[in-house]
C-alpha cells in the first residue's frame, strides 16, 4: 500500500484513551517495522457508564460506521466493550456484522473490530482457558462482562470491579495503580490477566511490567483490539513492549 493504514475509531464521546493507547502502540511499531499509520474516528454520546446509556450509544454506532467508511478507512474499531457486552450473549458478532454491512451499503467496505470481540479473541489466541480480570465498571456491569467472557467459553477464576461510575473519572486513572490493583485478585491457575477489560481505564504503561512480575501473558482491551486490527489488515502483530499478545508470536 502505497498510503498509510487508515485506522477508524467509533469512540464513545466521552472517551480520551482509545485514541491515544492504540495510536502509541501502532506509533512504536512503526518503529520497528515499515508501515505507517493514520487516525480518524467518530463519536457516539455517553457520559456515564450505565446499562441504559450504553443502549442509547450502541444504536449510534451504524452513523459513525458510515461517517468513518466516507473517509475510507482500511479497519475500523468500535472502542467500547461493555456496550457490547451488555447487550447480551454474543453481540459482538451481531455488532460486527451489522457495522460491516453499513460499511458495504456505503460502497467503502471495511473490516470491524469491536473491542469485546477482540478481547474474547485475544485470549483464545493466547490459548486461555482461565483468566482473571480487572474493570472499573459498577460491580453489576462488570458481573455482566463476566458472563459475556464465559459464555464464550473462558472461565473468570477471580475479578475486580473498582466501581467508578463516571466515564471521564474511569480514565484519569493512573496506570500505575494497576500495579497494585491486580495483586487483590487470585492467580492461582490462571492462563493470562487482563489488566484493563475497559478501553478507557488506561493500563499500557503497566502492561509488560506486570507481565514481567507473574510470568503469564498480561492484556488489556485495547491491546487486543490493536492485535485484532494488525490481523485484519494482514500484518505482523507486534508491538514492543505491549505483552505477548502483541510479540509477533500469535
Amino acid at each position: 500500500m502505497s498510503r498509510p493504514f487508515r485506522i477508524g475509531q467509533i469512540v464513545p464521546s466521552s472517551n480520551v484513551t482509545m485514541e491515544t493507547e492504540i495510536p502509541a502502540m501502532l506509533r512504536a511499531r512503526e518503529a520497528i517495522a515499515a508501515e505507517r499509520f493514520t487516525f480518524h474516528s467518530a463519536r457516539m454520546r455517553m457520559k456515564r457508564v450505565t446499562k441504559e446509556e450504553l443502549a442509547a450509544m450502541d444504536a449510534d454506532s451504524d452513523r459513525c460506521a458510515l461517517e468513518l467508511s466516507d473517509a475510507a478507512v482500511d479497519v475500523l474499531g468500535y472502542a467500547c466493550l461493555v456496550a457490547i457486552m451488555s447487550m447480551g450473549p454474543g453481540y459482538h458478532r451481531t455488532s460486527q456484522a451489522r457495522l460491516h454491512g453499513r460499511t458495504v451499503e456505503n460502497g467503502r467496505p471495511a473490516p470491524v473490530v469491536t473491542s469485546a470481540g477482540a478481547l474474547v479473541d485475544g485470549l483464545a489466541a493466547l490459548g486461555a482457558r482461565r483468566i482473571a480480570v480487572v474493570a472499573p465498571y459498577m460491580r453489576p456491569l462488570t458481573e455482566l462482562v463476566v458472563s459475556y467472557i464465559e459464555g464464550e467459553g473462558i472461565a473468570v477464576h477471580d475479578w475486580l470491579a473498582l466501581e467508578i461510575p463516571d466515564n471521564l473519572e474511569v480514565a484519569a486513572q493512573d496506570p500505575a495503580n494497576l500495579l497494585r490493583h491486580y495483586r487483590k485478585l487470585d492467580l492461582t491457575g490462571i492462563d493470562a490477566l487482563v489488566l484493563s477489560a475497559c478501553v478507557q481505564m488506561p493500563s499500557l504503561p503497566s502492561i509488560q511490567k506486570v507481565e514481567d512480575e507473574i510470568g503469564l501473558p498480561v492484556v488489556s482491551a485495547a491491546i487486543c483490539t490493536t492485535y485484532q486490527m494488525l490481523k485484519q489488515l494482514e500484518l505482523e502483530t507486534r508491538v514492543p513492549d505491549a505483552g505477548a499478545l502483541l510479540s509477533g508470536r500469535y
